[in-house]
């Protein structure tokens, strides 16, 4: 029996054997198929070793999804490299931590993108490991990647590096943000991420039938596991898009027939009321999983029923657990699928610590695919992981008599606006920061459109002139939209228990 390759090259070499010819890639303005997907990573590795990238390097990508993307993350791994992708949202600042912590010799940018030069912004004399910055051509034709690219001369070399990659090597470092207010990087290998991607994808029934219209962010665990590993483990066709739009979305269902895509609530039920939806032909769709948020039941049965999607899924999962944890199947009906995430995938143990009487506790995830560790922090990580190997989630949550997980609470503050976690934590540093604020407290509170935003609680110091506008203005300059809270009230004091700490219910029973 043919072992099934746990490495990212290897796998790519596999498919590249098995569906040469078949569609791996596709986009407005480049198609590839998967020998051709290979040849072009091949190339793009042989020009990082080329640059000077070595085994272990930490090789950066920030950029909206693009074939490039794809490509630069690929030729990471195949030149023996390990992945760290930057949110398209941080600013510079956001940005110039990661790229020092992880001491990235290079960087994989986007030019000019909707109407942000952000590479440009970056303080290069704080990053002294940083060599090289590649644009990619977005907005406005001022790549270089193509001359990147051309360095790429000794495939041979690039070959050897890809056979080198063992399934424990460290595949990528996603970064997270913690309560403590600074982001922690997580060590994931490749036997991790490729595991747990291919068990998501056979909860969607995923084949190389299938053509996947990617909008969750590349960057994102969605969209980089869920999303590139799933297509290239499958043989599905990856179609990425740069930014939602809800009728370029459904032009791309028609014109591409595309079968699968997943993606918060939100944007299903943008799909859904649309007013030019009956204009294109949805009828291709046939697999959509979602999360992140409270899913309403009546949205799953419109998916299944307007949309007429026949597997609609949720699912739970985290950074920490190589993006997964746990997932409904295709045998669940529309109640379950809204009301729980479902049970464990990906060789997870689940178990709820300390129960409450009505069962309620933190969940913990246990399995070969819980994270290798938190970067350059062994006391995170050993607050994280117990001595038995559960991984402590900081969610609250019960499972019913049928092993399904059903979220109730976090005992973590954070939030999720849009699809992304937010970390309170972080935005009270920053407001600490403003001048005129004496304290700060931060909590979620619900919005229509996108789940939750973040609302601030501040304390001004006597005498400081503060305003709504100005302290959104200040954290707008130094935090990513998604983190930047969108409304502002003014207390004498914050809510305290007899400990000191903020009574954050009290805020949420006041917002």
């Amino acid at each position: 029996m043919t072992s099934v390759p746990q490495t990212t090259p290897a796998v790519l070499d596999r498919i590249a054997r098995e569906l040469p010819e078949h569609a791996a890639l596709v986009t407005a303005d480049r198609s590839f198929t998967f020998a051709a997907l290979r040849d072009e990573v091949r190339r793009a590795a042989a020009a990082m070793i080329a640059s000077g990238v070595a085994a272990g390097d930490r090789v950066a990508i920030w950029s909206p999804n693009t074939w490039h993307w794809v490509v630069a993350c690929l030729a990471t791994h195949y030149a023996g490299g390990i992945v760290v992708p930057l949110n398209t949202r941080y600013t510079a600042s956001e940005a110039t931590d990661i790229l020092a912590r992880t001491e990235a010799p290079l960087l994989i940018g986007m030019g000019e993108f909707l109407g942000l030069d952000r590479l440009a912004d970056l303080d290069r004399t704080a990053l002294p490991a940083l060599r090289h910055v590649v644009r990619i051509p977005l907005d406005k034709n001022d790549g270089t990647w193509d001359e990147f690219v051309a360095l790429g001369t000794d495939l041979g070399a690039a070959d050897r590096r890809a056979a080198a990659v063992a399934p424990d090597d460290v595949s990528d470092i996603l970064f997270t943000s913690g309560t403590t207010g600074r982001s922690k990087g997580v060590l994931c290998a490749h036997r991790q991420s490729l595991s747990a991607s291919a068990a998501w994808a056979a909860c969607g029934e995923v084949t190389s039938a299938d053509r996947y219209l990617c909008i969750n962010p590349f960057f994102h665990n969605f969209g980089f596991k869920a999303g590139i590993l799933a297509c290239l483990q499958t043989g599905a066709t990856l179609i990425p898009m740069q930014t939602f739009d809800p009728e370029r979305a459904m032009a791309a269902v028609a014109e591409y027939r595309a079968t699968v895509l997943p993606g918060p609530p939100t944007i299903y039920q943008t799909l859904l009321d649309h007013p030019k939806r009956a204009d294109y032909d949805l009828s291709s769709l046939r697999f959509a999983v979602t999360g992140a948020a409270v899913v309403p039941v009546v949205l799953i049965e419109r998916m299944q029923s307007e949309l007429d999607i026949d597997i609609v899924l949720t699912a739970y999962g985290l950074t920490e657990a190589a993006g997964f944890g746990t997932m409904c199947s295709a045998s669940d009906d529309a109640v379950t699928v809204a009301t729980t995430c479902g049970r464990p995938i990906a060789e997870f143990e689940l178990c709820i610590d300390s129960p409450a009487e009505d069962g309620a506790g933190e969940v913990l995830l246990r399995g070969p695919n819980v994270m290798l560790g938190y970067l350059d922090d062994p006391a995170a990580t050993a607050a994280a992981i117990d001595a038995d190997g559960w991984l402590h989630t900081g969610d609250v949550g019960t499972v019913d008599g049928a092993g399904n997980l059903r979220i109730t609470d976090r005992l973590k503050d954070m939030y999720i606006c849009g699809g992304f976690n937010v970390y309170p934590a972080e935005i009270e540093q920053v407001l600490a920061r403003l001048a005129g604020v004496a304290e700060a407290a931060v909590i979620g509170v619900p919005d229509a459109r996108l789940g939750e935003v973040g609302k601030a609680f501040v304390v001004a110091k006597p005498g400081a002139v503060l305003d709504e506008a100005t302290v959104i203005a200040y954290t707008r300059e130094h935090l990513a939209n998604f983190k930047t809270p969108r409304s502002v009230e003014f207390l004498d004091v914050l809510p305290r228990n007899p400990g000191g700490k903020v009574v954050k219910p009290q805020l949420r029973e006041r917002a």
